[in-house]
């Protein structure tokens, strides 16, 4: 079977995993998103690598960069065209990229979620007054591994970087702060529609994020069976064959806070022991033999 991984970074451990999986039974191969150029001849789409064209791929496996979102999903949609499988539709890309559109849909389907505002309003204080003077989180409308995310400690606070963020025109959402998580949440990862590994992550003691890329500390963890269905209705929900599923422990029980379609495999790899990487290639095989 030939595969491509289409990533600006070989390097990265995530990448790396995938195609040392990959090569031990197809051709596989890491295709840089920025040197594909796409496009229509004989009203048939196609897609060159350089001057190469492309013509001889059976599934890809996307891993897209939040600053590459637009174009990264043409590519995948435009792969899709050609008949090619890819384990996360360009839809669902979009859809997990952008955090109000993905509340939306998870509210849509009944998924328990933190209380959370569009913080886009010429008065503050219409969306403040749900939080009841508590702290809450204000988060860009895209970001990851913890950027653009603002713990605002009082309504003041909230107030202020609400009114600045809307003079600057940046979108964003406001969001119930789950103080009884404690910085810390759980991610598991779903493929095809299983959860095949899942850690806990503790944010640092000066900072309310857990991401690793923010000097959380991950160790393993077994999700409740609450836990598992929601993880699993979340990736149903965002048609999300492949992906990172965010929790929270709350009094209320569990929330689901974000869902990633590029998870990163090194921090669960790691953590738990489990190849992440060879779900993933099985599940490409999967399909393709059906």
């Amino acid at each position: 079977m030939n595969i491509a991984i289409l990533s600006r970074g070989e390097h990265l451990y995530s990448t790396k995993s995938l195609l040392a999986c990959g090569l031990k039974q197809h051709n596989i191969e890491v295709l840089d998103p920025n040197l594909c150029h796409v496009g229509t001849l004989k009203d048939q789409p196609v897609l060159f690598y350089g001057d190469e064209l492309v013509d001889d791929l059976d599934a890809i496996i996307p891993r897209i960069g939040a600053s590459n979102t637009y174009f990264g999903a043409s590519l995948v949609r435009h792969f899709e065209s050609m008949g090619v499988f890819s384990t996360v539709s360009a839809e669902a890309i979009l859809q997990s990229r952008n955090k109000w559109t993905c509340h939306q849909i998870l509210s849509a389907h009944g998924i328990p979620i933190p209380n959370t505002f569009l913080g886009l309003t010429s008065n503050p204080d219409m969306i403040l007054h749900h939080f009841n003077e508590g702290p809450v989180v204000i988060k860009l409308l895209q970001g990851t591994h913890g950027e653009g995310v603002i713990l605002a400690e009082s309504t003041a606070s909230a107030r202020s970087i609400i009114e600045t963020l809307n003079a600057s025109k940046v979108r964003f959402l406001v969001q119930e702060y789950i103080r009884e998580s404690q910085g810390c949440d759980i991610r598991a990862i779903v493929v095809d529609g299983a959860v095949v590994a899942s850690m806990k992550r503790l944010s640092r003691s000066d900072d309310f994020r857990s991401n690793l890329h923010r000097g959380g500390h991950p160790e393993r963890y077994d999700l409740t069976p609450e836990e598992t269905q929601i993880a699993l209705r979340a990736a149903k929900a965002l048609d999300l064959n492949v992906c990172g599923v965010d929790i929270l422990q709350s009094n209320r029980g569990p929330l689901l806070l974000e869902i990633n379609s590029t998870p990163g495999l090194e921090g669960i790899e790691n953590t738990t022991g489990i190849d992440v990487a060879q779900k993933i290639i099985s599940y490409i095989e999967r399909n393709k033999r059906s």
